[in-house]
């Protein structure tokens, strides 16, 4: 495994992150504890989730389920980096009661004493707004953060799905009231099909010293050779990749992406994370593995290399926006 800084910090992370929103709704415990003993062993020390992870009435099963694991050996802890994250309502029936859900300083300070409980550890490596709260100011948000620190609850803070301006601002006043370091990672949706990040918020990123941790780095399945898949009756295409492939233009450009992997002997879901790996301010992609033999291709991507020729093809099949603001400007 290969490691790097996470952002402008000291902490060293694997270069492939280990995401856990499948453990529980669609991989059982058992084979939840198989996985990340997997990638312990593979060198990725890097594990994200969240206090949703589970979703409708079983919202927390997923830390859980980590926190199990955990408790098996003080090793387990010892060696991860645990990233998890704060926004969402955790209401099974979806209803919040006010201030239990976004980032007030109250549902902060509630969301991580009960993520600390389900996780059965004392502290969170890297903690996440998993998405902005208009209604809260920063000001609030890094004195409660601030809190944590000093109690030793959290060591670090990264956003997701945060636009360039958000983090500026952020950042900004973090550094203006003193003490936080303000944000070190934004988790965001970035891939191949989905480049819209490179405009403002990698840039941002870079900029304020932010590790960039990319999210559904195969689309939703869209990367992963799914018209293969479907022509040899494996398993068929849904969600976000079924309706890309239902325009005829879109399937077109997954196909010359497809042909383009096969000629070179490359197989495309590793091909997306290996293009990731290459793209500045990137610290890692989050894998989300519901089987062993995933995690296995997966690891296959970190010592991938694509040749220059690939990589201008994959430019020219999949091109990027360009740079803000000539992307939308003169």
């Amino acid at each position: 495994m290969k490691y790097t800084q996470l952002g402008r910090t000291g902490l060293k992370v694997s270069r492939l992150v280990l995401g856990t929103m499948n453990f529980g709704p669609q991989t059982d415990e058992a084979d939840s504890h198989a996985i990340m003993d997997a990638a312990l062993d593979a060198g990725i020390n890097f594990f994200d989730t969240a206090n949703v992870y589970g979703w409708g009435e079983n919202k927390g099963r997923t830390e859980e389920i980590i926190g199990n694991w955990f408790a098996k050996s003080p090793d387990h802890r010892d060696k991860t980096v645990l990233a998890t994250k704060v926004y969402g309502n955790m209401a099974a029936d979806g209803d919040a009661w006010p201030n239990h859900d976004k980032l007030s300083a109250v549902n902060i300070r509630r969301a991580v004493d009960a993520s600390l409980k389900r996780l059965q550890t004392d502290y969170i490596d890297v903690y996440q707004f998993h998405h902005i709260d208009r209604a809260t100011p920063f000001e609030e948000i890094w004195q409660a953060i601030d809190t944590l620190i000093q109690q030793g609850k959290i060591l670090y803070v990264g956003s997701s799905n945060f636009p360039g301006y958000k983090i500026a601002q952020a950042n900004e006043i973090a550094a203006r009231r003193g003490g936080t370091i303000g944000l070190v990672s934004e988790q965001c949706l970035y891939n191949l099909a989905e480049r819209r990040a490179e405009m403002e918020v990698i840039p941002a990123a870079q900029e304020y010293g932010l590790g960039v941790i990319p999210w559904s780095p195969l689309h939703g399945g869209l990367l992963g050779g799914v018209i293969k898949k479907e022509i040899s009756g494996g398993r068929r295409a849904s969600g976000r990749a079924a309706d890309t492939l239902a325009n005829p233009a879109s399937r077109a450009q997954i196909q010359a992406y497809e042909d383009l992997l096969d000629k070179h002997g490359i197989e495309p879901g590793e091909a997306a994370l290996a293009w990731l790996l290459t793209r500045p301010g990137v610290t890692g992609p989050i894998v989300g593995p519901r089987t062993a033999e995933q995690l296995e291709s997966a690891l296959r991507a970190v010592e991938l290399e694509l040749s220059e020729e690939v990589l201008t093809s994959l430019d020219e099949i999949f091109p990027g926006p360009g740079p803000s603001p000539e992307a939308f400007a003169w």
